[in-house]
């Protein structure tokens, strides 16, 4: 009956988060430079650990689907916002919002469990480095990603279908800058509060559970670094973790909020700086991280700028 009431022509309207005023356009050309020096950052990240064969690591693995991640996050929203702002036209379409929902939540349950995967295997590499060819071969490495990527698009397939099933037959006004699905539920007509319900207690097995495998792995990491009697090995260990804890704080805080605090505590303007956050500043920061905090990745860029300079000069 809910199927039958939904209009899949009906167009949504965006709230979008900036007006044609001085303040509103430096934060629109703040937020188009850090679109740009994310897409950058994290495809020269992926092309480094492509063409360096001393980043052909299973970390190093792990990490370049990250990168992925972390490249489609911003692009699945920040460019529809940007043309809206430049059109003055703040509409999308009802498949268009379904596709948004879609792949915002494939990329963020699929980073989820990629993250904890990544802790399992600093916890390999710290604790037990005699083993880690063998447990982090790569079969393994490639499971895991399988495994990540099939998570979040079986979470996207059941989410997204359920909520575009819902009856919209009141406003059909978005109180965000993009289709998420708290903020698509709002605008139901039927009674959502199971679903919601439903919704919380998926959230705490879809990020508590990669959580607890994080703060697992770096507990053990934490100890084995104390024990470490080597000051660079420890060093080096501990770097190399907490970019990695960098990573997971900023993340999973944003995805907390939104998905495990219920709606009536937060208002729709915390809503928009979350997502915001979680979906662009997120993504640009990951690979400073990963590239200011890392010696191999400064390295393979130097020999890279360097055949690039002998290659303009020839």
């Amino acid at each position: 009956m809910w199927a039958s009431n939904v209009s899949t022509t009906s167009d949504f309207t965006l709230v979008g988060l900036f007006s044609h005023t001085r303040p509103h356009l430096i934060l629109f050309f703040l937020v188009a430079t850090m679109f740009t020096t994310g897409l950058l950052g994290n495809t020269i990240l992926i092309f480094l650990m492509a063409t360096d064969s001393r980043l052909h690591t299973p970390m190093y693995f792990l990490l370049s689907q990250l990168s992925l991640l972390d490249i489609g996050f911003p692009l699945v929203t920040i460019p529809k916002m940007v043309a809206d702002f430049l059109q003055e036209r703040n509409v999308i379409t009802f498949g268009g919002c379904a596709t948004q929902m879609f792949f915002l939540m494939l990329m963020g349950v699929s980073e989820g469990v990629l993250l904890s995967f990544m802790s399992y295997d600093r916890y390999v590499a710290v604790c037990h480095p005699l083993h880690y060819q063998v447990l982090m071969r790569g079969q393994v490495c490639l499971v895991m990603v399988g495994a990540s990527w099939f998570s979040g698009a079986l979470v996207a397939s059941i989410q997204t279908s359920i909520t575009l099933r819902f009856p919209y037959c009141a406003s059909h006004t978005v109180d965000h800058f993009f289709c998420e699905l708290p903020a698509l539920l709002k605008l139901s007509c039927a009674d959502t509060s199971a679903y919601e319900l439903a919704l919380s207690v998926s959230g705490v097995l879809i990020l508590l559970l990669p959580l607890s495998l994080v703060f697992t792995s770096y507990g053990h990491v934490l100890g084995a670094v104390l024990r470490m009697r080597s000051a660079e090995a420890r060093h080096k260990a501990f770097t190399t973790c907490s970019s990695h804890m960098a990573v997971v704080g900023l993340f999973y805080g944003a995805a907390v909020f939104m998905y495990m605090v219920p709606g009536s505590y937060h208002s729709p303007q915390q809503d928009n700086m979350v997502s915001l956050f979680y979906s662009l500043i997120t993504p640009t920061l990951n690979p400073l991280i990963y590239s200011l905090r890392n010696r191999e990745v400064r390295m393979a860029f130097v020999k890279a700028m360097g055949r690039a300079n002998f290659r303009v000069k020839q």
